[in-house]
């Protein structure tokens, strides 16, 4: 069981990832797979795998949807419209990282990633396929949104695998030197 002081660090090595996506960045280069991966991963208290990366994750939305994207909505936004899927697809990559990575290994973070990828693109597009009214609601449209998020998946695939190494090495350096949060 981790202790409180882990619980801290985790807790802050999550939010400063998610602080991370107000930085410049490719499209869908960000940490919020890996978020859920490493909450998953490593939370003790469970609930805490998936409360975490969505407080992180909602906070860091708030200041992007009203600050950097407030051009593209009309007045202040607590949810786009495609809100649920991603939440759903984070709340699922959670679960992974609290089943996978119960012993956590290079292979057993390197599947994580590679799974989360694929978790988030296929919820996500199928919100979007639901969500957007250009899309027929029938399997050609739900293709059409498959197809649609291609060009975000290779960067998707690159910042899940960069930002897992990232968190989950920061993680184990800081484990390794005792570093602890008062």
């Amino acid at each position: 069981m981790l202790s409180k002081k882990n619980t801290g660090i985790i807790a802050l090595i999550i939010f400063v990832a998610a602080a991370t996506r107000l930085l410049p960045h490719p499209p869908n280069m960000t940490p919020v797979s890996a978020m859920a991966l490493f909450g998953g991963a490593y939370f003790g208290k469970k609930y805490l795998g998936i409360l975490i990366p969505f407080l992180a994750l909602f906070l860091s939305n708030l200041v992007l949807d009203n600050v950097i994207y407030a051009q593209y909505y009309d007045g202040f936004v607590l949810f786009t419209p495609n809100t649920w899927a991603v939440y759903g697809s984070i709340a699922l990559i959670a679960l992974l990282g609290m089943g996978l990575l119960k012993k956590v290994t290079f292979s057993r973070v390197l599947i994580g990633a590679l799974s989360a990828t694929a978790i988030f693109f296929l919820i996500t597009n199928m919100g979007s396929w639901l969500a957007n009214p250009m899309y027929t609601k029938d399997f050609n449209g739900l293709m059409q949104s498959y197809v649609a998020g291609l060009p975000f998946l290779r960067n998707s695939l690159i910042g899940n695998l960069a930002y897992s190494g990232v968190l989950f090495g920061i993680y184990h350096f800081a484990i390794q030197r005792k570093i602890q949060i008062a």
